[in-house]
């Protein structure tokens, strides 16, 4: 009897390619071909449940992989299970790395793959899992696909990408980066037409409806699985196929692609991760779970503004209601949210309403520069989008830690790091766009690490210990975190409940600015508590 893993992908592939069927025996005979060199495999098969992701670019957090390996036991002091690496491939850095001229090489200046594979090997000895992005929709400009697919319409590489001879296909995609880019289509002198791009013109989408396109894709993912990589975050993923008369996002045969990708690695060897960077409503995004056939993890993008707007009012229901059947539909039992307060990019304000989106940049655009896309989200750093006020980061995290979920941090918010602005200057220069998530991508402040290390007094040392002890206690109690919480919103008080058998933990929450007082607990403004009791 076939392979269940092999049926699907045989079953999907001729719905997306009916003519192509020497093509799927291609895929299939790669894959038979390395079946057996796939030695590495996590124990816990759902290890990405667990604990705490930490994000960071490499060369901003330590330089190069050598230097990661010294940072692997502040991250393990630190609670972190999982590292999520962004983008390590060859790149010209035009967009920080989303940007990939080779997808089998990491940069020089990390360190190269021999670094990077020692450097998980290290990671996985401390228990430290590995993911990183790979931009599945588009490529550099500098690709050598690319390099040669414009240069000719009779290059080999020409259908790697989409051309027409006007801008006006396609004309219901919207403009992803309104205010940067404005037009998703880029001229090319060479061969008089265009080429279609989500992002920004240095970034040409890739050709789907070219199975020779999904082919290499496969094979690009088996190389690094084969290196012991853990989980890709598949950064833009909803735009893989393109129809006419449609908006390009969330299609039917993205779908589909997403579940050949999820068949190909399980039939290999089950327990690498796909993640899908999908920013869209939570509606939208559990169809990325499929029937736990595609994707293992997505992000809650949605939640992470009503983090923020819950506390600067004092209401809870901002997150309860968003964390509710009718906004966030159930998921299947193996699939996982990543919820985070901030990341490598702004704080989205795409899924507020008009009004919650006026008061969010009221409260949180403390700087007109930290505009981005015209008033659809703020970048910056959470210390300073906080206003620098080291309980509301505290609380902000014992909130984040509250949810079901997996956490993520993004690197230095753990130190209480601020906006930089040397940097911001210097990445506007270099690529010429005022992007103002630059504020926000400054290299790890080493200064601020070392008195979050051993400075009592400093606001660092406080956000890095609270961080600490909340993890602990995650840790120590790992088996009330899968169980699906209770939200409640008692005046004001974001109160979470979990319970099994004997055990229950309740974390009290308080988001507003007046002493509260719950079941016998005090709380100052904007303090929380968590607290563990057995019967």
């Amino acid at each position: 009897m076939q392979n269940p893993n092999l049926q699907k992908i045989e079953q999907l592939w001729y719905k997306l390619y009916p003519n192509q069927k020497h093509k799927l025996h291609k895929l299939i005979d790669f894959l038979n071909s390395k079946k057996d060199s796939i030695t590495y495999s996590p124990d816990d098969k759902l290890w990405y449940k667990k604990g705490l992701v930490y994000s960071c670019y490499v060369d901003l957090f330590a330089g190069n992989f050598q230097n990661m390996k010294n940072k692997l036991d502040y991250l393990q002091d630190l609670g972190v299970t999982i590292l999520w690496l962004l983008p390590i491939l060859e790149s010209p850095m035009k967009d920080q790395g989303f940007d990939i001229s080779d997808y089998y090489k990491v940069r020089d200046e990390l360190g190269g793959n021999e670094s990077f594979f020692e450097f998980v090997e290290l990671a996985h000895q401390k228990g430290i899992k590995i993911l990183f992005d790979v931009a599945i929709n588009h490529t550099s400009i500098e690709h050598p696909w690319f390099q040669d697919a414009k240069k000719s319409k009779n290059s080999k590489y020409r259908d790697y990408y989409i051309w027409s001879p006007t801008d006006q296909k396609y004309s219901q995609a919207r403009l992803l980066f309104k205010g940067m880019v404005n037009s998703n289509w880029t001229y090319n002198p060479e061969t008089q037409d265009y080429y279609f791009h989500r992002f920004y013109e240095i970034q040409p989408d890739l050709n789907y409806k070219n199975p020779d396109v999904l082919i290499e894709m496969i094979k690009i993912f088996t190389f690094w699985k084969e290196h012991g990589v853990d989980g890709f975050r598949m950064d833009a993923a909803p735009f893989l196929w393109k129809e006419e008369g449609t908006n390009c996002e969330n299609l039917i045969q993205t779908h589909w692609i997403l579940k050949i990708f999820r068949a190909s690695l399980d039939y290999l060897k089950e327990g690498t991760a796909l993640i899908a960077e999908a920013n869209q409503p939570p509606k939208e995004v559990v169809a990325y779970f499929g029937e736990s056939d595609e994707c293992h993890v997505a992000y809650h993008f949605p939640v992470m503004p009503k983090i923020f707007l819950s506390i600067a009012e004092g209401d809870p229901n901002y997150i309860i209601d968003t964390l509710s059947e009718k906004v966030t539909p159930s998921i299947p039992k193996d699939c996982q949210w990543f919820v985070f307060l901030r990341c490598h990019d702004e704080l989205t304000l795409e899924f507020v309403e008009p009004k919650e989106r006026e008061k969010m940049l009221k409260y949180y655009l403390l700087d007109p520069r930290w505009n981005f896309r015209e008033g659809e989200g703020i970048a910056g750093r959470l210390y300073n989008q906080m206003n620098k006020d080291y309980k509301k980061v505290l609380l902000a995290y014992s909130v984040l830690f509250s949810l079901h979920g997996t956490p993520i941090n993004y690197f230095g918010d753990e130190i209480a790091m601020e906006n930089n602005e040397e940097f911001y200057k210097k990445m506007t220069e270099l690529t010429g766009y005022k992007d103002s998530r630059y504020f926000n991508r400054g290299p790890f402040d080493e200064e601020k690490m070392h008195k979050a290390l051993n400075d009592p007094k400093s606001d660092s040392y406080k956000v890095f210990h609270g961080i600490k002890e909340m993890l602990t206690i995650k840790r120590e109690n790992e088996d009330l975190f899968h169980i699906q919480p209770t939200y409640q919103n008692i005046n004001g008080i974001f109160k979470v409940t979990r319970q099994k058998e004997n055990k229950t933990l309740t974390i009290y929450n308080n988001l507003t600015q007046d002493t509260k007082t719950i079941e016998n607990i005090t709380l100052q403004p904007y303090q929380y508590k968590w607290q563990i009791t057995k019967q």
